[in-house]
C-alpha cells in the first residue's frame, strides 16, 4: 500500500452518531468514504437495537449513507498510523475467525465513542453487578438485567436506565445517586426540551414506584456465588458515608458514573488532548494532526445529538480541506457549540468526589483482570510507586484483558494521579491473536 494511492479519500472509524452523521455529510459532497464498526449492525452503544427494531432516528442517519459510503461491519480497529500520502487503518475483520485487514484513506474520522467509568467497592466482582451502561446494552439486546435491580452512581444515564428497566417489567428497587439531586438544575434551565425529558424520566420513576434519592451511594454488594443485597449508605459531599446504612435485597446492580472517551487511536497518531481527558479540536473538528479529525465521545461525553452535529460539521471540513467541500455552515457550528456548553454544564454538576476511597476494604478487587486487591496497591505506593505506571509495574493493576478500561481511573486516584491527566497509550487498542499480528495484513484491493 506505500506505493499506492489510498483506497478511500475518508475513513471513518465507529458507527455511533457522529461516525454516522460525518460519514454522510463527506459523502455528500462527492468524497469516496468507507465506514468501519465493530458492531454487527450499525448505531453505536446509543441505537444499539435488536435485528428488525431499528431506531428511527437511526433509520434516517442510516439512509444518509445510501451512495459514496462503503459500510465494513465487524471490522475492530486495533491500529492507525500514517503512511503516505494518507493513512493505515489496521483492522480484524469477522468474528470467530478474524482476519488481519488493512484500509488505506487520505483521512481519518475518529468517533470511537466512550465507555463506562467505573468505581471499585466491595463486591462490585459478584455477578449480577454491572455498569449501568452494560445493563442498557443487554436490554437493547432483549435480555433483562435481573427482576429486582438497584441503579445507582451519579449523572443523568442513572434515569433513563432505571425507566426502561422498570418499562420492561423489572423492579427496581431505587435510584441512588450520589450527588444532590439540586445539582443538574441549572444546565437544564439552559436547554428546555431536556427539561422535559428529565420531568418525563420522573414521571416515569412516580409510575412505577421508585424511590429517587440524592447523596446515596452504594458502598458494598452482597452475596455468595451471585448478588442477594446491596448496602446504601448516605454520603457527605465528598462521598464518604455519612451513616444512615441500608441493606437492600437484589439479584442486579447497574452502576454508572458517566464514562471516558475512548482514545487509544487518537493517541497512537499524536493528537493533542485537552482537558477530560479528550481529543482537543478547533471549530471544524480537526485534530492537531493534520488530516485527523475528531467527532462525538473522543472529544468530551455530550449526548447522541451533540454528537451527531459534530459528526456532519467533522465530514464537511474533511471535504473542503481535500478540496471537494463547500465554506463551513456557521449556524452548524453555532448549534455544536449550544450543545457542547450544555454538555459541558450537565458533567459540571455530576463530579465525581474523592470518598469513594473509604469504601474500599483491603481486600477489595481494585483490578477485576488480574484480581489485585487495594492492599497490594497500598503496598506498591509503600514501596516507593510515585503514579499509576509504576503501581501497574509493582502490582499488576491494568495488565489484564481490558487493558485498564475499568480499573484505571481507580488506580489514577488512588496513586494520587489526576485520572483526566492520565493518557491511555496503548500501540494495540483491540485484543489480537499474536498469530494473526505476525502474518501481517491482508491489503484490501
Amino acid at each position: 500500500m506505500d506505493e499506492q494511492a489510498p483506497d478511500y479519500d475518508l475513513a471513518v472509524i465507529g458507527g455511533g452518531p457522529a461516525g454516522l452523521a460525518g460519514a454522510a455529510a463527506a459523502a455528500r459532497e462527492g468524497l469516496s468514504v468507507v465506514l468501519l464498526d465493530a458492531g454487527p449492525r450499525l448505531g453505536g452503544q446509543f441505537y444499539r437495537h435488536r435485528p428488525g427494531e431499528e431506531p428511527a432516528r437511526l433509520k434516517a442517519l442510516r439512509r444518509g449513507l445510501a451512495s459514496g459510503v462503503e459500510v465494513l461491519l465487524e471490522h475492530r480497529v486495533w491500529s492507525v498510523e500514517r503512511r503516505p500520502p494518507g493513512f493505515a487503518v489496521h483492522c480484524l475483520a469477522g468474528t470467530r475467525d478474524e482476519r488481519p485487514v488493512a484500509v488505506g484513506a487520505r483521512a481519518l474520522l475518529i468517533a470511537t465513542g466512550a465507555h463506562d467509568l467505573a468505581l471499585p467497592f466491595p463486591g462490585w466482582d459478584l455477578p449480577g453487578v454491572m455498569t449501568a451502561g452494560g445493563a442498557q446494552a443487554l436490554l437493547k439486546g432483549g435480555v433483562l438485567a435481573g427482576r429486582r435491580i438497584v441503579v445507582a452512581g451519579t449523572g443523568p444515564f442513572l434515569l433513563p436506565v432505571a425507566a426502561s428497566l422498570a418499562r420492561a417489567g423489572a423492579r427496581v428497587a431505587g435510584v441512588f445517586e450520589a450527588g444532590p439531586l439540586r445539582a443538574p438544575a441549572l444546565a437544564l434551565l439552559r436547554r428546555p426540551g431536556r427539561l422535559a425529558e428529565a420531568a418525563e424520566y420522573g414521571r416515569s420513576l412516580l409510575e412505577h414506584r421508585i424511590p429517587y434519592r440524592g447523596r446515596r451511594a452504594v458502598i458494598a454488594a452482597r452475596g455468595g456465588d451471585r448478588l442477594t443485597h446491596v448496602t446504601v449508605a448516605r454520603v457527605d459531599a465528598a462521598w464518604r458515608p455519612a451513616g444512615g446504612f441500608v441493606e437492600i435485597e437484589c439479584d442486579a446492580l447497574a452502576v454508572g458514573y458517566g464514562f471516558v472517551p475512548q482514545l487509544e487511536l487518537a493517541v497512537q497518531l499524536g493528537c493533542r488532548l485537552g482537558p477530560g481527558p479528550a481529543v482537543a479540536v478547533d471549530a471544524g473538528r480537526r485534530t492537531s494532526v493534520p488530516g485527523v479529525y475528531a467527532a462525538g465521545e473522543t472529544t468530551g461525553v455530550g449526548g447522541a445529538d451533540l454528537a451527531e452535529v459534530e459528526g456532519r460539521v467533522a465530514g464537511r471540513a474533511a471535504a473542503a480541506d481535500l478540496g471537494r467541500g463547500p465554506r463551513p455552515d456557521p449556524g452548524l457550528s453555532r448549534l455544536a457549540d449550544r450543545l457542547t456548553a450544555f454538555a459541558r454544564s450537565l458533567r459540571d454538576a455530576y463530579p465525581v468526589r474523592d470518598g469513594w476511597r473509604a469504601w474500599l476494604a483491603g481486600d477489595t478487587l481494585v483490578c477485576r483482570c488480574e484480581e489485585v486487591p487495594y492492599s497490594r496497591v497500598r503496598e506498591a505506593l509503600a514501596l516507593g510507586a510515585t503514579d499509576a505506571r509504576s503501581v501497574k509495574l509493582l502490582a499488576r493493576p491494568g495488565m489484564g484483558w481490558c487493558q485498564g478500561r475499568m480499573c484505571g481511573y481507580a488506580v489514577a486516584c488512588l496513586s494520587g494521579e489526576d485520572p483526566a491527566l492520565v493518557t491511555p497509550s496503548r500501540p494495540v487498542a483491540q485484543p489480537i491473536r499474536l498469530g494473526a499480528l505476525a502474518s501481517g495484513d491482508a491489503e484490501r484491493p
